[in-house]
């Protein structure tokens, strides 16, 4: 039976444990069910030996009891023709036969309960295994969850470190410093430069050009009205 509780010990170990521990928790489960079913092969072995064992006491008690009922009929046959010397030794014979049997029957009837309880065992401790087997993708799922939020906790922590973000705020305020330094050195070098007096000029002119390009639009448009009211 050692090899049933090696088994037993294997199947109801704490998974989650075992996970914990272990830096690749798919590489650990499946190598426990390949732990699993190896043991539970040596395991079939053993029942397969057990039935064996069974098998061959219920022979040598059958044995014995034919062995029996022979040397009967043979004390039978002795006296049947006067031969009690020989019918004395057939009934030894038949006695120490008898004898076998019932004890070959002891051990029979041993070994066969034997065989039954390793029988069921070996049937739930296969049933284990195959739930094993079923969990194992679930387990991994939940391994690597669970390794995945470690590291998005672990990306967090490390750049919870305020020292990153005072660094992006003072190069952003760098740059905005940078830009407006920029567009104070054009506004200078314009106002110096007379760029922005030809600047108002040049809208003046354009204001102007635009506004008589107006008013001769109006006036042509009012010498048609009246020529279309004369024309009436």
């Amino acid at each position: 039976m050692g090899i049933f509780q090696r088994l037993k010990t294997v199947v109801s170990s704490n998974i989650n444990d075992l996970i914990n521990k272990s830096e690749n928790p798919e590489k650990m489960l499946n190598q426990l069910l390949i732990d699993m079913n190896e043991q539970m092969i040596e395991a079939k072995k053993a029942v397969a030996m057990a039935i064996a064992d069974e098998k061959k006491l219920e022979r040598e008690m059958i044995a014995q009891q034919d062995a029996s009922k022979d040397w009967e009929r043979k004390a039978m046959l002795a006296v049947r023709a006067q031969k009690d010397d020989l019918a004395r030794e057939a009934l030894l014979r038949k006695q120490e036969a008898e004898n076998f049997y019932l004890e070959y029957k002891k051990q029979w009837e041993a070994q066969k309960e034997s065989v039954v309880k390793l029988k069921e065992s070996l049937r739930e401790l296969q049933s284990k295994i195959d739930e094993a087997a079923r969990k194992k993708n679930l387990l991994i799922a939940r391994a690597k969850r669970a390794e995945a939020q470690q590291k998005i906790q672990s990306t967090m922590s490390s750049v919870s470190n305020t020292s990153a973000f005072e660094a992006f705020d003072r190069m952003a305020s760098k740059v905005d410093q940078i830009e407006a330094e920029a567009e104070a050195s054009k506004e200078l070098e314009d106002a110096t430069s007379g760029a922005d007096l030809n600047k108002q000029f040049k809208e003046l002119e354009k204001s102007s050009s635009s506004a008589d390009l107006l008013l001769d639009e109006l006036k042509a448009k009012m010498i048609e009205e009246d020529a279309g009211k004369t024309g009436r």
